[in-house]
């Protein structure tokens, strides 16, 4: 429990230092944000503010939890390690698409094949290696599941290792990039990823004092390292709160594709390796929402031949343009997103309680 508070605590002190010398930084070198010509016009108003603030995200994350266990001593766990490859991996793939926008001066960084394909790459390798039975414990668990889970593996639902691959990959895919269309306003992506990522700590507490390895029964928990990834989690919700002192509105710098693939990357590692792959989608349903509103737009789009569903997608534009200010618009994501989180959590305990 001490390397939870110390991981938290000094990734928001890092978060809360390290984001004003990037500020500096990244304004001498005028690694400014470029803003979309079809956005909301208000929003021309952010032309040049910084942005990959990101890696400020994920550097003081990753130092905070190393740095919590060099004091607590204790040794990083196998699941852990994965998720900091998948944080850090989406995270790079997230930077190579932010420089090529600044460099090139164009809201389009990499193309949407190259982005793909690192997104691929990087899921791959963790999909892999998280199943891989070299990375089994002395209980003979591996990080991640061949199963599909709710809030455990659910029964009879053990996929063969190409579905499983394809799966893990579905929702790597799905998380970073609802995670980067939710990041289109001061401050919203930062914060609902904070209550996403607190909510992964409570739970990794919660199956850690529930685990198997402790006490068997009906209702404990088959996860592997559980208590390690609650101190990972708990470095990266601190990471945000710190984050988002300079994040919300006006923003003084933004994540950019470089802190929301990575933090996409997390919520879907978090989820695979806590053995809550579908729980997720009520946990993280913020990024769901906004997910569906753009599938939703395109959808409606091509089939009614050229009208649109929404004034404009992802969902928070769509309320700026009916008059919304920025702020009111982030505030009320904020409470959906918070309501969603307070459900997910709900509706874990509620699992355990029942004893199914």
């Amino acid at each position: 429990m001490r390397a939870i508070l110390l991981a938290g605590g000094l990734s928001l002190v890092f978060t809360l230092l390290g984001t004003r010398l990037a500020i500096g930084m990244l304004v001498k070198r005028g690694y400014g944000q470029f803003i979309r010509d079809d956005g909301p016009t208000t929003h021309q108003v952010k032309r040049g503010t910084p942005t990959m603030g990101g890696l400020v995200v994920m550097l003081a994350s990753v130092a905070a939890y190393f740095l919590a266990k060099l004091i607590t001593g204790t040794t990083p766990s196998a699941s852990v390690l994965l998720l900091i490859f998948l944080f850090v991996g989406l995270g790079t793939v997230g930077f190579l698409d932010d420089y090529i926008k600044i460099t090139k001066q164009r809201s389009l960084g990499l193309r949407s094949g190259a982005k793909m394909i690192g997104q691929v790459g990087v899921g791959i390798v963790f999909a892999i290696l998280a199943l891989s039975p070299w990375l089994e414990d002395d209980r003979g668990q591996a990080p991640a599941s061949h199963a599909v889970s709710f809030i455990r593996d659910l029964p009879g639902w053990e996929l063969p290792g190409f579905l499983a691959v394809v799966l893990i990959l579905l929702i790597i895919a799905g998380a970073s990039n609802g995670v980067n269309l939710t990041d289109g306003l001061d401050g919203l992506a930062t914060g609902a990823a904070m209550m996403v990522f607190g909510a992964y700590t409570i739970i990794n507490i919660w199956q850690n004092n529930q685990s198997c390895a402790i006490q068997t029964g009906p209702t404990c928990y088959e996860v592997r390292d559980p208590l390690d990834l609650a101190v990972m989690a708990a470095a990266i919700t601190g990471a945000c709160f710190g984050f988002l002192w300079w994040n919300a509105s006006p923003a003084k710098i933004y994540m950019g594709d470089t802190g929301s693939l990575a933090l996409g990357g997390a919520v879907a590692g978090l989820a695979i390796l806590t053995r809550t792959e579908f729980l997720l989608v009520l946990v993280g349903g913020l990024f769901v929402l906004e997910t569906l509103s753009v599938m939703l737009q395109v959808g409606w789009f091509k089939a009614s031949g050229g009208k649109r569903l929404f004034r404009m997608a992802p969902l928070h534009h769509h309320f700026e343009l009916k008059g919304w200010a920025e702020i009111t618009v982030v505030i009320r994501f904020w409470i959906i997103a918070g309501l969603f989180v307070v459900a997910g959590l709900g509706v874990f305990y509620a699992e355990w309680v029942s004893g199914a």
